[in-house]
């Protein structure tokens, strides 16, 4: 059974970088499509990024697009998110989730598509 585990969050200043780990284990990342999602406070949760299986097709949400790459390196079975030039409004418990799909090379951003979910890693956008 996929676990995943969130880290990388913390405190950034608005325009700065920070990246996040979503580590897998008790199975292979290669085998699941990986997607980000975040829920501000009092904010409904929303997906903003997901990567597929293969590694080789990619979603973004016109918030973090350019922005907020998403990869994965096999070799340390984890989904990173690379968040540059973030803003206020980042501030969020951020979740990795993942989930099998149907084709090896999409992904979705719904959050019905994905079964094995982290428990969240707050990043907070201050001065």
């Amino acid at each position: 059974q996929l676990q995943v585990v969130e880290s990388g969050g913390g405190l950034v200043q608005p325009g700065g970088s920070l990246r996040l780990a979503c580590a897998g284990s008790g199975d292979t990342l290669d085998r699941y499509a990986v997607a980000w999602f975040r829920q501000a406070p009092g904010k409904e949760r929303e997906a903003f990024s997901c990567i597929s299986m293969s590694g080789e097709g990619s979603l973004y949400s016109n918030s973090v697009k350019g922005r907020f790459p998403i990869f994965k390196n096999n070799s340390d079975n984890t989904a990173y998110l690379q968040m540059n030039s973030v803003e206020n409004e980042a501030t969020a418990v951020y979740y990795c989730a993942a989930g099998q799909m149907i084709s090896y090379h999409i992904c979705r951003m719904g959050p019905y598509d994905y079964r094995h979910w982290g428990r969240g890693t707050q990043v907070t956008v201050s001065s």
